[in-house]
C-alpha cells in the first residue's frame, strides 16, 4: 500500500492523528497514543509539551517508543493484494476459526486458522473486538499451552519448520495485534497472558522470544501494566536473560521492552537488582543503542548509579563512544547518563573531564538536534561545578 492510496482504503487505526496519512514510523508517547514519528516530532519541536489528543502535559524531554505492533500491521497491510478493508475480510467466520483452535489437534490446520484470524485482526478496532467476543483470547492461550518449551541451548534451525513452532509464533503475533488497542491491554493481562509471554521469553522457539518481548512493550504502554508486569515473577529477569542470551533481534526487542517498563520508577530498581546494568553495558559496547537508553533511565535511581559506578571507567568509555559515534538519540541518552553519574560522583566528574567529555559537549552545542544541545549544556554546567537544576 502506498501512502498515495485513497484515504478511504487506509484503516482509521493506521492513520496518524496529526497528518491523517498512513503512518510509516509509528511511535507511542507517554499518553499512550500513537503518531507518525515525523508528525509528533514537529509538534514537539515547535515547543508543545502536551499530547495533541488528550491535551495533557508530556514529560520533558518527550519519550518516543517505537510501536512495533502497528509497524508490523502496516507492513503486512502494505504487502497484501488486494488491500485489506472491511469489504474483503476472510470468508471464514471468526467463531468457526476460534472453535477450530480449541478443538482441532492438527497443527497445520491451527496454523491456517491463525493466519485467517490474523488477517481479520488487521482490519480495524471493530474486527478485533469481534474476535475477543468470539473467545479468541482463551483459544490463543490454549495454543500456547500446547507448545513444548525449548531448552536454553536450543538451536532454531532444528525445529523452525515444525508446525507447533509456527502455532506459537502466530499466536503471539495475534496477541500483539490484539494489544494494539489500549482497551485490550489491561484485559489481556487480566486474562492471564503474562505467564505465557514470560514463558516464551525463556523457552520460545523460532521468532517467539522476540515477539514475546514486543508484546510486553505493547502492554506496557498502559501505566498500570508497567507496575503489573514489573512485579510479575520472572518478567524483568526474562528480559534480562534475553538481553544476555538472545540473538540480535531478541536483544533489541528485550531492551525496548525493558525501556518501556523502566519508564515506571520502581521497575528501575527491579532491573538493577536483576543485574541488568552489566548486561546492558555489554550490549551497549556491542553497539546496541537501545541499551544506552535503558541505562539513561536506570541512572535516574540511586541503585542504578551505584551499580554503574562499580564498573569504573568502563562505563564512561562506552558512553563517550556513543557521544562521538551514536545517532542523535544515542548521544542524547549518553549525555543524560553521564550527567546523572557526574552529578552523583565527584570522581566520575573528574574522570569525564580528563577523558575530554567537556570538549565533546562544547562541540555538541552546535548540533542540529535541540535536545542534544540542551543536554550538552547541562553536562557542561555540571562539569564546571555549577549546581544542577531541573531547568537544564
Amino acid at each position: 500500500m502506498s501512502r498515495k492510496q485513497p484515504r478511504q482504503l487506509v484503516p482509521e487505526d493506521l492513520r496518524c492523528p496529526i497528518s491523517l496519512e498512513l503512518m510509516s514510523d509509528p511511535v507511542i508517547i507517554s499518553s499512550g497514543h500513537t503518531f507518525d514519528r515525523s508528525s509528533i516530532q514537529r509538534w514537539f519541536d515547535s515547543g508543545h509539551r502536551t499530547c495533541p489528543i488528550t491535551k495533557l502535559p508530556i514529560p520533558d524531554p518527550p519519550t518516543l517508543i517505537p510501536n512495533h505492533t502497528l509497524r508490523s500491521l502496516i507492513s503486512s497491510l502494505s504487502n497484501t493484494t488486494p488491500p485489506l478493508s472491511q469489504n474483503n475480510s476472510p470468508s471464514s467466520d471468526p467463531q468457526t476459526l476460534v472453535n477450530t483452535l480449541l478443538t482441532c489437534s492438527d497443527q497445520d490446520v491451527k496454523v491456517n486458522s491463525l493466519d485467517q484470524l490474523s488477517r481479520i485482526s488487521k482490519l480495524d478496532l471493530g474486527s478485533r473486538r469481534r474476535l475477543i467476543e468470539a473467545g479468541v483470547v482463551s483459544a490463543l492461550l490454549n495454543c500456547l499451552d500446547s507448545v513444548p518449551r525449548r531448552s536454553h541451548t536450543y538451536s532454531d534451525t532444528n525445529e523452525v519448520g515444525d508446525a507447533r513452532v509456527r502455532v506459537q509464533e502466530k499466536a503471539l503475533h495475534l496477541f500483539l495485534n490484539l494489544s494494539l488497542d489500549d482497551d485490550n491491554k489491561v484485559g489481556l493481562v487480566a486474562e492471564g497472558l503474562l505467564g505465557k509471554v514470560v514463558s516464551a521469553l525463556y523457552g520460545g522457539a523460532g521468532d517467539s522470544r522476540a515477539v514475546a518481548a514486543t508484546v510486553l512493550t505493547s502492554l506496557a504502554v498502559v501505566e498500570v501494566n508497567k507496575a503489573t508486569i514489573g512485579t510479575y515473577p520472572h518478567a524483568i529477569p526474562g528480559l534480562v536473560f534475553l538481553l544476555r542470551a538472545g540473538n540480535g533481534r531478541e536483544r533489541k526487542e528485550a531492551a525496548t521492552a525493558l525501556y518501556a517498563l523502566c519508564l515506571f520508577g520502581d521497575n528501575r530498581v527491579r532491573a538493577v537488582e536483576n543485574r541488568a546494568v552489566g548486561i546492558l553495558l555489554r550490549n551497549a559496547s556491542a553497539g546496541l543503542e537501545r541499551a544506552v537508553e535503558v541505562l539513561g533511565l536506570l541512572a535516574k535511581c540511586r541503585e542504578g548509579r551505584n551499580e554503574m559506578l562499580n564498573y569504573g571507567n568502563g562505563v564512561l568509555g562506552i558512553l563517550v563512544n556513543f557521544l562521538t559515534n551514536g545517532s542523535s538519540r544515542g548521544v542524547q541518552y549518553a549525555l543524560l547518563t553521564i550527567n546523572a553519574l557526574c552529578s552523583y560522583s565527584e570522581e566520575m566528574c573528574f574522570e569525564a573531564t580528563k577523558d575530554g567529555v567537556f570538549e565533546i559537549c562544547v562541540r555538541l552545542l552546535e548540533d542540529d538536534n535541540e535536545k542534544v544541545r540542551r543536554n550538552a549544556k547541562c553536562l557542561i554546567q555540571v562539569l564546571q561545578g555549577r549546581s544542577f537544576t531541573g531547568k537544564c
